[in-house]
């Protein structure tokens, strides 16, 4: 019988081949783990024993704080009245988010309206943010956009 016509086992792999696809799996796991760490919704960081009336004062006073200092920039002049209302409409949103979880902040006007936010929600965006920021003249008050803000994180439950 000729040499020609033996078998011969199949080849091995060596040992880095093996190391580097234990590396690969490994790599696609915590690439896996962090994306889904980073696109999770923010939650209200609250402590177990804390007092949930507590914890929404403190995020009210917080937000509050923030349309006061939006409302200040815009009388001084440091912010025009188009972008105070851009700046209400994003602490707006930002606090519907924080509080209550709904993605406010990536929504438009008829998702909102469609997943049942507060009518103040809507009824503040539809009369001062989306007015100010979109149509041609000149944007509404900010004071009226301040107000409606304060509305909106005073009322939210």
């Amino acid at each position: 019988m000729p040499d020609d016509d033996l078998l011969y086992p199949p080849a091995q792999y060596g040992a880095a081949w093996l190391l580097l696809t234990f590396a690969v799996v490994v790599a696609a796991i915590l690439v896996g783990l962090l994306v889904r760490a980073l696109t999770q919704p923010r939650r209200l960081n609250t402590m177990p024993s804390a007092d949930p009336t507590a914890v929404l004062a403190q995020l009210r006073a917080e937000y509050q704080t923030q349309i006061d200092e939006v409302e200040q920039q815009a009388a001084v002049g440091q912010l025009d009245a188009r972008r105070a209302h851009a700046e209400f409409s994003r602490l707006m949103r930002a606090f519907v988010n924080e509080y209550s979880g709904l993605e406010a902040p990536v929504l438009t006007l008829q998702d909102l309206v469609a997943r049942g936010a507060q009518p103040e929600l809507v009824d503040a965006l539809r009369r001062f943010a989306y007015p100010s920021e979109f149509r041609r003249e000149a944007p509404l008050d900010p004071a009226l956009g301040a107000e409606a803000a304060r509305q909106v994180v005073h009322t939210w439950h």
